[in-house]
């Protein structure tokens, strides 16, 4: 397998990945990113995620494709409890802490490393968040390494190590759109989940501590369906984010474990996801006013959906929500894998 790397400007790289299938991943250090994930198809490459072509958009819209953290989702009012010990996080979204906060995981220039074999290629980002970060205690050393092999998987895992008793629950905010155009919506792609419970919102996202059951309602995925169908459903949930932006509790966790299925309108293109974390958040690019041209097109409204694998948002005050207390010495290990199969062509 081939590893190469150029300029994505202001001294920031772009690493190109690609397997013997013809499968071209491309990720960056700004924010250990996925900028492009190419797929072989019948009119030849295809990218099947939502992305920029300069680093100038990344530094207006960093959530795309980024690595998210400390903490992934809101903190309702930036406040958590570790014992008996209160902390305050710095706030950046309706009064609450978005994505770990400004700067988050997303803006950092991480450290990285390459390795490659006949079977695989991976690169691995590094970074240091310090004591005090956003109001996060622990001086945190964090890697998340990305790995494309020969089977059309890529997968991604995280480590991580704090001094202190911090709070811990990363994600990878990437987007697919399987059509290759962001602006197609995503309404004819099929979603399945492996979930028979969802988080509820408030009117400002954050959870409500309930888990409901997904049974009978728009975000029933146990079997695919089109999205169009929730995204046109008559339901407060809906309404709420226009869309899907919730935690769905995984029926099931374990890296062997099928979490959830994307497939493209024409059948031809699949993602599968699997990964070890108990919760999959769900979203599907609601509100994309004044996002940047994706290669020269408008991002659609519902125009990509993620699959952030984690702890479901709310853990630091919701109990069955996850466990996110990483304890100080104590080793964070997670991964998630994204499986493709292409129809022949």
């Amino acid at each position: 397998m081939k590893v190469s790397h150029s300029s994505f400007g202001n001294n920031i790289l772009l690493f190109t990945m690609e397997n013997d299938h013809g499968i071209r991943m491309e990720v960056t250090n700004f924010g250990a990113r996925i900028v492009n994930l190419f797929v072989l198809t019948e009119s030849g490459p295809t990218n099947i995620v939502l992305g920029f072509d300069t680093i100038e958009d990344y530094q207006k819209e960093t959530y795309y494709g980024a690595t998210i953290g400390r903490v992934a989702g809101r903190i309702k009012n930036g406040e958590f409890s570790i014992g008996e010990s209160r902390y305050k996080t710095s706030v950046n979204q309706l009064g609450n802490t978005l994505h770990g906060g400004n700067p988050g995981f997303d803006e950092k220039i991480w450290d990285y490393e390459v390795k490659e074999n006949d079977e695989s290629a991976s690169i691995t980002f590094s970074t240091h968040s310090p004591d005090g970060e956003n109001g996060f205690p622990g001086n945190l050393k964090v890697s998340v390494t990305y790995t494309l092999d020969n089977l059309n998987t890529w997968s991604v895992n995280y480590q991580a190590k704090s001094d202190k008793d911090t709070i811990f629950n990363p994600t990878n905010h990437v987007y697919f759109n399987l059509t290759g155009h962001p602006s197609n919506p995503i309404d004819n792609h099929f979603l399945q989940i492996f979930s028979e419970e969802f988080a509820p919102v408030n009117e400002d996202t954050t959870v409500t501590g309930e888990k409901r059951s997904t049974i009978g309602t728009p975000y029933d995925f146990r079997t695919p369906k089109e999205l169009r169908s929730t995204f046109e459903a008559i339901d407060a949930e809906v309404e709420k984010v226009q869309g899907i932006d919730h935690p769905f509790f995984l029926t099931s966790s374990g890296i062997q474990q099928i979490a959830a299925k994307l497939i493209s309108p024409d059948g031809k293109i699949t993602v599968e996801v699997y990964t070890d974390e108990p919760a999959v958040v769900i979203y599907t690019a609601n509100f994309v006013k004044g996002v940047p041209l994706m290669h020269g097109e408008k991002l659609s409204q519902h125009g990509g959906i993620t699959f952030e694998t984690q702890a479901a948002p709310g853990a630091e005050e919701f109990e069955g929500f996850g466990d996110i207390l990483l304890l100080a010495g104590e080793s964070y290990t997670s991964q998630t894998k994204f499986k493709i199969e292409v129809s022949p062509r």
